[in-house]
């Protein structure tokens, strides 16, 4: 988006991959570790240290206050915010076998699988998406939870059994959305994000990060 954006090739932009304790922490919760912090840690250090102009984000991802002199530059168009169930056996929460097993690391999904089924077993199940699909086909657990807006970004949209409404299983702050931070002071960097930021999705969390 940022070469077409400013006529530039896609070589004209240097990508940093940067592994994250976030992703490298799979054997307990994430608030067990530190909790958010942990996907966005050696992204800042990177940004602090000039290694990085900006860092791109899953928006649900970032903490509620950032370091000095860290900000969110804008957003890009919002995905589809809801959540969706992968189960080879059953169409909607309601149809989970009694007991079943549920695998997941989010503290939100588990609270709300267990307001509409206190019965449910919750276990942990970290890992990228691929991970997570691969355990429900081994039949690990009965089910898991994930972000349409991943799956859809995957093209593994097809895997989801349902897809959960609003109202009864709300999603995280700022899921389905792509945030962009960088340096409070670096103004190269608000100057070549601007064509490509999304006016609305910017507003929502906005309003989502003062909720929370």
């Amino acid at each position: 988006m940022l070469a077409l954006a400013h006529g530039l090739s896609e070589d004209d932009i240097d990508i940093v991959v940067i592994r994250t304790s976030g992703d490298m922490i799979q054997d307990r919760a994430l608030a067990e570790a530190g909790g958010k912090g942990l996907f966005t840690r050696e992204l800042d250090i990177a940004m602090l240290e000039n290694r990085i102009d900006i860092a791109v984000h899953s928006s649900k991802d970032l903490p509620t206050t950032l370091p000095d002199n860290i900000v969110v530059l804008g957003y890009l168009p919002r995905e589809d915010m809801r959540d969706a169930l992968i189960c080879k056996n059953a169409r909607s929460i309601a149809q989970l076998p009694r007991g079943a097993r549920v695998g997941t690391a989010s503290l939100r999904r588990g609270a709300l699988l267990r307001r509409l089924r206190p019965d449910i077993k919750i276990e942990l199940l970290r890992g990228n998406v691929e991970t997570r699909l691969r355990r429900i086909e081994e039949g690990a657990v009965d089910a898991t939870l994930l972000a349409l807006a991943g799956l859809r970004r995957l093209c593994l949209e097809h895997h989801a059994a349902a897809i959960l409404d609003l109202d009864e299983f709300p999603p995280a702050v700022g899921q389905g959305a792509i945030g962009i931070t960088g340096r409070s002071d670096n103004l190269r960097a608000h100057d070549a994000l601007a064509p490509i930021q999304d006016a609305d999705t910017g507003r929502a969390l906005t309003a989502e990060r003062a909720f929370l």
